[in-house]
């Protein structure tokens, strides 16, 4: 909806425009077994994490936004069976049309190609078309292209605090909209990492196989998320790092567009909302809440939301 959610290391925050024209903010910390744990600091338990953590917490805003929206903040409710009963149904959605669609087509033709490495091939390019087609779709939609244009606001927002900007809608406004850690980067590595590893497995019996995609997502999602992690690192000091993230950065023009003053007040204020409620964690003894000072990776994570 009319807003940007942020998460921090120890803490998230969504800030919407409400149909008052005030800004409406909420933040809270995040659960500490959850999120400190340091099994879940590990690498690849971290991106399984990190995708839980994009979907709970972007649902659970999004229906506080759409709450702001129809002015009912008073009876604001950020759990329950009707938020997770949407994020099961799109996850199915996603996993359906995106990983096992794409999947079943290619199954369907399987005797008049010879080549099992062509039919991993062929599944990668309808997956993939699938998603640019989705992406540009939906991005014709008014609505969602405002959804898009506060995605624009939220890497800009993040991209002028890495570089030490004034958190103001002037100087923000001058950054671009692309992130290097941005989700959209991170579905489009996905679906290259599912051709080779798909290429490894060859082509066993289509419901085999259909039951393969499904195991692989969490091993693919992992891994995807430690490569967007590891290319972020070394994007400014790598020509090859920077060549290789290229694709995800432009397939961003499909998630992103220019934002307006307004929705770069709504990002900026969750933000500044973030990194107040990491200062307060900070100033907690270290036995009761261990943190360490926000840093813009923590905050940038793949997953961040706009609503």
């Amino acid at each position: 909806m009319e807003g940007v959610m942020m998460r921090g290391e120890n803490a998230w925050a969504v800030s919407v425009r409400a149909p008052s024209g005030d800004i409406v903010v909420h933040r809270d910390q995040l659960p500490v077994v959850v999120y400190r744990s340091r099994v879940l600091k590990w690498p690849f338990f971290r991106g399984l994490v990190g995708l839980w953590d994009a979907l709970g917490l972007g649902m659970r805003a999004l229906m506080w936004s759409a709450d702001v929206a129809l002015s009912e903040e008073e009876d604001v409710s950020f759990s329950g069976p009707l938020a997770w009963g949407t994020v099961a149904i799109s996850l199915g959605l996603g996993i359906g049309v995106f990983f096992l669609l794409p999947t079943f087509l290619v199954g369907l033709v399987d005797r008049y190609v010879s080549s099992p490495l062509l039919s991993n091939l062929g599944e990668g390019l309808v997956r993939l078309t699938l998603l640019i087609a989705y992406l540009w779709a939906v991005g014709r939609m008014p609505d969602i292209a405002r959804v898009f244009a506060y995605h624009g606001a939220e890497h800009k927002t993040i991209n002028a605090y890495e570089d030490g900007a004034p958190l103001d809608p002037v100087a923000v406004s001058r950054y671009p909209t692309a992130h290097t850690r941005c989700g959209t980067g991170f579905l489009l590595v996905v679906m290259l990492l599912f051709v080779i590893i798909s290429t490894f497995i060859g082509r066993p019996p289509i419901l085999l196989r259909l039951a393969s995609r499904i195991v692989l997502i969490p091993l693919v999602a992992g891994i995807s998320y430690e490569l967007i992690k590891l290319g972020a690192k070394y994007y400014e000091k790598s020509a090859l790092v920077r060549l290789v993230l290229a694709p995800g950065l432009a397939l961003q023009r499909l998630t992103t567009r220019e934002p307006d003053e307004k929705m770069l007040e709504v990002s900026i204020r969750a933000l500044q909302e973030v990194l107040a409620s990491e200062e307060v964690a900070a100033s907690v003894g270290e036995n009761e809440m261990p943190t360490s000072e926000p840093s813009a990776q923590d905050v940038a994570a793949p997953g961040d939301a706009n609503l």
